[in-house]
């Protein structure tokens, strides 16, 4: 039993190894069978075929097999071919793009179709046709490459236009090219606004020709007649107190004498206005002989004199003679021309003479000067009076020294924009919000100022300022400082800013200013001066005045 059963299962075991053998034979001998039906299967379709070759599945496998069978050139025809309607897709794919976008590119979408055209053009000429495409037998070497070459030549240009195209339609690459069309702008907007601020400033600061004739004319007047030239004996009325008094401070004689002849033609009494000027030694007979040929009218009266004439203010008196004078000043104002070049108007201002000219400091001295006076105002050359002024005398003060009118509005023309607030002391002894005002019209309390010590303190803090830490240039900042908690406002209508710059000022603000100022670079006097302001101030030229007339002011 036991021989038997092992028997049983011996049989059994090598009946199903043949079964799988006979199994794996068969699907061998189907799948051999199977090749060789796809191998000598013919596929006499060329006859209809045109311009299109079949791509995908069985069709593009039975084509390569009997391109290798036939003619080994056959493979290469349909790879050109090939290539060719993948180029055909690419550019008609761009021009349905360029449709969809409605964009303005005519010429570029009949181009695209054109090519695709001359793509299809090139497989249907006969020649190709019948020799490539059509027949059975070997292909002619010769009239592939010359196809292969029509091809390429195509294929070159249509990537040339896709290149050239793909600029229109990429938009990552449209942002890029913006933002640096962007950048280059604002690049050019920024040298230009420099360039601008550099010019600007050359055309203010500089003395123009007219000028120059004018002051030229004077001088050669008073040497052709020195008798009627002579200097005559001050004036009670220069020092006394009950009359209303002006300083202006300046070397331009025109402007001067538009100042003086606006506030005498506007003033109800003139008679009782008394007019302090006081220029530089270079000019001050070029001003003497202007108001001996043109006399102050309606019994004003008018004193002119030299800074120089002032003999306390020597620079063992006032600090920034000093500083000027000094070694560590010099290599200051060396180092900030050298460091910075014209890039910023305000370093230009630092380095401009006229911030340094003794004529801008005076006015912290203004006690001194008129030791017997108890009011004065202070006028700025660039301003033109349109009403009697007479009704700053009468302002209440509350005890303050200064009489100004505030700039500031929103967060412009506060004290942190003048003055360094980095620096410790500025930091613990002044409010950064506080409120700025500007010269041009500010009406002094001398008595006010004495009791103050006001210059003492405007010298403290132009000591501290040697190193130009607390603040940069200009005359405004140490007035700030020094009139912080002694200002007073005024009403804006007493003194309305900006025609030296700003187009926009409304003339109904301008009308009813009792002054009116040309702070800024076009002056009025200038040919950059705003078109729409100027006659403001030339109504108030002597027009009749024989050297301005010689000197070509362009009025």
């Amino acid at each position: 039993m036991a021989v038997s059963g092992r028997g049983s299962r011996g049989g059994s075991s090598l009946r199903g190894f043949f079964t799988y053998r006979i199994f794996i034979s068969a699907m061998f001998s189907l799948l051999f069978i199977a090749t060789l039906s796809v191998l000598f299967t013919t596929n006499p379709s060329t006859e209809n075929d045109d311009s299109n070759l079949p791509t995908t599945g069985n069709a593009y496998v039975q084509r390569t097999f009997l391109a290798l069978k036939s003619d080994p050139l056959r493979t290469r025809v349909d790879l050109i071919h090939q290539q060719a309607k993948d180029h055909i897709s690419l550019v008609n794919a761009y021009a349905a793009y360029a449709r969809k976008l409605k964009l303005d590119i005519s010429r570029q979408l009949k181009m695209f179709d054109e090519l695709a055209g001359n793509f299809s053009d090139i497989a249907l000429k006969p020649t190709y046709r019948a020799s490539l495409f059509e027949s059975d037998g070997p292909i002619d070497e010769d009239i592939l490459r010359q196809f292969e070459k029509e091809i390429k030549d195509r294929v070159k240009i249509a990537r040339m236009m896709i290149v050239e195209a793909k600029e229109n339609y990429d938009t990552q690459l449209k942002i890029q090219k913006l933002k640096d069309t962007i950048f280059a702008v604002n690049e050019s907007l920024a040298k230009a606004k420099k360039n601008g601020a550099l010019a600007s400033l050359i055309s203010a600061k500089s003395v123009p020709k007219s000028l120059h004739c004018l002051a030229m004319r004077l001088m050669g007047e008073k040497i052709s007649n020195p008798e009627k030239y002579r200097d005559e004996s001050p004036r009670p009325e220069f020092e006394d107190p009950s009359l209303y008094h002006y300083a202006i401070f300046s070397d331009n004689v025109i402007a001067v004498s538009v100042v003086v002849r606006s506030v005498v033609k506007n003033a109800v009494e003139p008679w009782k206005h008394v007019i302090h000027v006081v220029t530089n030694r270079m000019n001050v007979a070029a001003m003497k002989v202007w108001f001996k040929m043109r006399p102050i009218e309606g019994g004003a009266f008018l004193e002119i004199k030299s800074v120089d004439e002032f003999t306390f203010l020597n620079s063992s008196y006032v600090p920034v003679l000093r500083q000027v004078e000094s070694a560590k000043m010099q290599e200051h104002y060396i180092k900030n021309q050298g460091d910075k070049g014209a890039n910023d108007a305000r370093d230009l201002k630092l380095r401009n003479a006229k911030y340094l000219s003794m004529l801008d400091y005076l006015q912290f001295y203004l006690p001194e000067m008129y030791p017997k006076l108890r009011n004065i105002l202070l006028l700025d050359d660039d301003v033109v009076v349109q009403k009697d002024l007479t009704g700053l005398w009468k302002i209440d003060l509350d005890g303050k020294v200064n009489g100004a009118v505030e700039i500031c509005f929103g967060s412009f023309h506060r004290y942190s924009q003048y003055i360094n607030f980095s620096h410790p002391l500025i930091k613990e002894t002044f409010n950064p919000k506080a409120c700025a005002w500007t010269y041009g019209m500010n009406i002094f309390d001398l008595d006010a100022w004495r009791r103050e010590k006001s210059t003492e303190h405007y010298h403290y803090w132009q000591n501290k300022n040697e190193d130009q830490s607390i603040w940069k240039s200009g005359t405004l900042p140490p007035g700030l400082i020094t009139f912080y908690s002694t200002t007073k406002s005024l009403d804006k209508s007493w003194h309305v800013l900006g025609l030296g710059y700003n187009p926009s000022i409304s003339m109904d603000e301008i009308n009813n200013a009792a002054v009116i100022h040309y702070n800024g670079n076009m002056k009025p006097w200038l040919d950059i001066a705003l078109n729409q302001y100027k006659n403001l101030w030339t109504k108030y030229v002597d027009s009749d005045m024989e050297f301005v007339q010689m000197c070509n002011f362009g009025l």
